[in-house]
């Protein structure tokens, strides 16, 4: 008897999944992540050569973090702020740990990557609502809101090359692809000396 056409998608993707996998980013958190990277970019980017692209991809980066902010309270358990916002002296110990090469694989965000996700929203709101304020009659053309924003744009910078640093380290201290389980949303299950 041969099966159903459909049978494949009936199965679920948790099926599919390998056993030693885990689902850690769900699609909300993969679309947020990969769409502001493209925003940040884009309006890098295009700062001297097309105000109205600028405009757009600042724009829809700052309504980007908006909808994270709200996962980060109603999404599924990783996505939350309740599972990697830490106590800044955590995020020391965190990061002295990594300077020792003695820091614990964690299967959702680090204490490191939590402090980083929190200074990159805000970085990014800095960098929106300074350019936001070039756009209206009582700031345009002030000098101080300008150079605000050239600054926030340029430290926004120097932050996403500190997450891919971070990133790229992690990767490569606890042998796995971070920016695959980006796309993906799977990562190694937890094993004993992990925090889950």
């Amino acid at each position: 008897m041969s099966k159903p056409a459909n049978s494949n998608a009936a199965i679920s993707s948790d099926a599919r999944r390998s056993p030693d996998m885990a689902r850690v980013w769900d699609p909300v958190v993969r679309l947020f992540h990969w769409s502001l990277a493209a925003s940040f970019v884009v309006a890098y980017l295009s700062r001297h050569a097309s105000a109205d692209v600028h405009q757009v991809a600042g724009f829809a980066a700052a309504g980007l973090v908006v909808l994270r902010l709200v996962w980060g309270w109603l999404g599924t358990p990783y996505a939350r702020f309740s599972q990697f916002v830490c106590h800044p002296a955590t995020v020391v110990r965190y990061v002295a740990a990594i300077v020792s090469g003695r820091e614990a694989r964690h299967l959702g965000h680090n204490p490191a990557g939590g402090a980083m996700i929190l200074l990159l929203m805000a970085a990014m709101i800095a960098t929106s609502l300074t350019g936001w304020m070039m756009t209206t009659d009582t700031y345009f053309g002030v000098v101080w809101v300008e150079t605000l924003h050239g600054l926030c744009g340029h430290g926004l910078l120097v932050l996403v090359l500190l997450h891919l640093g971070g990133v790229a380290l992690a990767s490569v201290r606890h042998r796995e692809n971070l920016v695959r389980a980006m796309i993906t949303g799977d990562k190694r299950q937890a094993t004993e000396g992990d925090v889950a």
